[in-house]
């Protein structure tokens, strides 16, 4: 059980949690204004690398939420992050979208696709065999490898997609070399968005449809977790796993009812 009268703050996936590709999920706007209502400070802290948080602002605008930009943060500002911590300057050879390469280029990191530092992936259209075949020979020549982020696959309104870690793997394989993953679980990504919070990890709750990247993460860095049933784990698959949330709920709209019966009792 969690005592949300002693959060300050919330931290939360997007996909699979608030929305299933242009598809808002019950309860998210009683959610969301309960958020602004009670005051609390909340985060959305997505792995998906390809968009903007400005573009994440509009599409959730698209779907009538009203919730401004500095409420988001990607994998891929992670990860550019992460970059021009280890190595200011560098030049990359990155596939993904709009998202990573305006990181990228916000941290000050230039392409380059003949000798980079690194070959960066993330989610994106431009994968092919030729981009492939590209970044694995880079990789082989000596630039080091970063993922986004590690998930597997996503959801979408009609099944589930590859994600970073199933695109990156291909590489891997054909160069036997490893990938450092910059979002979640990665507990660097996490103390950010605390960070950008105010919060204590003891005053924040992460929210999330996975348990091997957002309970995990959040359990890791001392957190209160919340698995929610609105993307990919049902409460079977939480039995395949040694560790456990500190609550299950069907969807976010449910931990506005359990906030809302502590308060009554």
């Amino acid at each position: 059980m969690i005592d949300f009268s002693t959060k300050k703050g919330f931290i939360c996936d997007m996909d699979g949690v608030i929305y299933h590709g242009n598809q808002v999920l019950p309860g998210v706007v009683e959610f969301i204004n309960w958020l602004n209502r009670e005051g609390m400070q909340y985060l959305f802290l997505t792995n998906n690398s390809g968009h903007t948080p400005r573009e994440l602002q509009q599409k959730l605008a698209r779907m009538g939420l009203d919730v401004s930009e500095d409420h988001f943060y990607t994998s891929a500002l992670a990860t550019a992050s992460f970059l021009k911590e280890q190595a200011p300057g560098c030049s990359v050879y990155a596939i993904g979208e709009a998202g990573l390469f305006n990181a990228l280029y916000d941290a000050g990191i230039t392409m380059n696709d003949v000798n980079p530092d690194y070959v960066v992936m993330g989610e994106g259209k431009s994968y092919s065999l030729d981009t492939l075949t590209k970044a694995t020979n880079l990789v082989l020549k000596g630039a080091k490898l970063i993922g986004a982020n590690s998930d597997i696959s996503g959801p979408i309104e009609n099944g589930i997609a590859p994600a970073c870690r199933a695109l990156v793997a291909p590489i891997e394989l054909a160069t036997g070399k490893q990938a450092y993953f910059c979002g979640k679980p990665n507990p660097l990504m996490m103390r950010t968005g605390l960070r950008i919070l105010g919060c204590h990890s003891a005053e924040a709750v992460m929210v999330g449809d996975r348990m091997d990247t957002d309970i995990i993460s959040g359990m890791e860095c001392g957190m209160n977790t919340v698995l929610v049933l609105s993307g990919v784990s049902t409460r079977e698959t939480v039995d395949t796993f040694s560790y456990r949330p500190t609550m299950i709920l069907d969807g976010v709209g449910k931990i506005v009812e359990e906030a809302e019966k502590q308060k009554k009792a």
